[in-house]
């Protein structure tokens, strides 16, 4: 199974459900279940903490999420085209029982994680 990186709190996001397009500068031809790996990357503090209040996610600060894991698998089912970027939509999010780190170095993008 193919994993995608994402940084926290989008991540989380798209975990809860309240995140279904992942805005990349490339299409994608996949259409399956991926995995969903919360990238070692941060963004500044105040960064963080606005991008957990647009998503409405306050009953964990971000320095709380996991990080350097696979936190759960998504379905990606389709992508539009719009003048600067590709939006990838997902649905169903499953969040894993246990966190796993990969065995393989995670990539910018798509990685196979084990």
């Amino acid at each position: 199974m193919k994993a995608l990186s994402i940084r926290q709190s989008h991540a989380e996001a798209i975990m809860r459900g309240v995140k279904p397009i992942e805005y990349r500068s490339l299409a994608t031809n996949v259409r399956e279940r991926i995995c969903i790996y919360a990238s070692l990357g941060r963004y500044k503090p105040e960064e963080e903490a606005d991008m957990m209040a647009k998503y409405g996610i306050v009953d964990v600060a971000c320095d709380d999420l996991p990080h350097g894991v696979l936190i759960g698998t998504v379905e990606v089912w389709d992508y539009t085209r719009t003048d600067d970027d590709f939006h990838w939509y997902l649905r169903n999010p499953e969040r894993a029982t246990e966190l796993l780190k990969p065995t393989k170095h995670p990539q910018p993008v798509w990685f196979n994680p084990f």
